[in-house]
């Protein structure tokens, strides 16, 4: 299909690197649409913030979304939104999901910047990955509905997987595009969609149902909700943000926080926020002359802080039984010999395990 002026239409695509979104591609392209994708960096990325700890795996992967660029040919644009993205995660208009995703406040924003872009661009219409009933927040018909008014789309929001069981688009009513060469998928199954990948030619994807993003995490969660439970009038930044991703978390009984590293990458995630100011008030400790993690501690730690160089002790490399030397200091003071010394043995399990965020 052609437009009026006799140049094909084309249409800016949500591209996440999930199967979902290339299949939508891979349908639009069928019908001759000239798409250009966009992906959109939150800072809730798990791949990211694997790469910023040094997961070696997570440093040879490539972006999801420029990957999925490459198989289905097509150009990927990655906007970063992660400042804007951080108001609607602590105050989101239409609340959370089941844990602090706030799926529809963030679909209605992506949309909406695809939207800008749509009309920066010149294209007729947006189109995304978003199945009638797989998410039970997001997209059932009632959010969806929501999502196109909000992201003042108004008719030129395309669904291709569940477009028949949708109301006629404006693209369908210029006929722009095929409303019959378009699917009308629901619920959560993820075997038509499997099938469909297969027809296509569609083969390298996400796993279905997978996801990128820590707020659907229930670990994550209950690290999040900690934080403000203890700083009500705390503002989260992308440093704080990093810092909820890495380490053991836990919450001393007089107050205190402690994040233990449990590798070397993120032992230098934590000393590198540390070290430039990021965590206002953070001190260290580590157990001298054995291997081990660095542990962070933040809050009126006073009362805490014997059970926190045991804590230490517990994950360093000493034997169980064995008293460690556990050294604290607070930045600038790392140079050798600074902060003070507590002789500690490992903490044992009931002592820990109440303490876990």
């Amino acid at each position: 299909m052609t437009t009026d002026n006799k140049r094909p239409p084309k249409a800016i695509a949500l591209v996440s690197g999930g199967l979902d979104s290339a299949l939508s591609v891979r349908l639009m392209q069928e019908q001759g649409v000239e798409v250009t994708g966009v992906h959109f960096y939150t800072g809730f990325c798990i791949t990211e913030q694997q790469r910023r700890a040094g997961n070696p795996k997570a440093q040879n992967r490539p972006n999801d979304g420029l990957r999925a660029g490459a198989d289905l040919d097509i150009e990927v644009e990655i906007v970063d939104i992660s400042q804007e993205y951080l108001s609607i995660v602590t105050h989101p208009k239409h609340g959370y999901g089941a844990n602090v995703n706030p799926c529809i406040d963030c679909r209605a924003m992506m949309i909406r910047k695809a939207g800008e872009i749509m009309r920066e661009k010149g294209a007729d219409f947006v189109i995304t990955g978003e199945v009638l009933g797989q998410r039970p927040m997001s997209q059932n018909r009632k959010a969806m509905d929501i999502i196109e008014d909000e992201a003042a789309l108004h008719g030129r929001l395309v669904r291709p997987l569940s477009a028949k069981n949708l109301p006629k688009t404006i693209p369908e009513r210029e006929n722009l595009i095929d409303r019959d060469r378009m699917k009308g998928f629901t619920g959560r199954s993820r075997k038509p969609q499997m099938a469909l990948a297969t027809q296509l030619g569609v083969d390298d994807y996400l796993q279905p149902a997978g996801g990128c993003c820590f707020l659907t995490d229930e670990n994550f969660a209950r690290k999040f909700r900690d934080f403000f439970a203890h700083n009500p009038e705390g503002r989260l930044d992308h440093d704080q943000i990093m810092l909820l991703t890495v380490g053991r978390h836990l919450r001393l009984p007089g107050g205190a926080k402690v994040v233990v590293g449990r590798n070397e990458g993120e032992n230098n995630m934590i000393q590198g926020l540390v070290t430039r100011g990021a965590v206002p008030g953070a001190r260290l400790m580590v157990a001298e002359g054995v291997k081990g993690p660095l542990t962070l501690i933040t809050g009126d730690a006073q009362a805490d802080l014997e059970l926190a160089a045991a804590i230490t002790a517990r994950y360093a490399d000493g034997a169980p039984e064995a008293t460690l030397m556990v050294r604290l200091w607070a930045p600038p003071e790392q140079e050798q010999g600074a902060g003070r010394l507590f002789p500690a043995r490992a903490a044992a399990p009931e002592r820990i395990d109440p303490c876990r965020v």
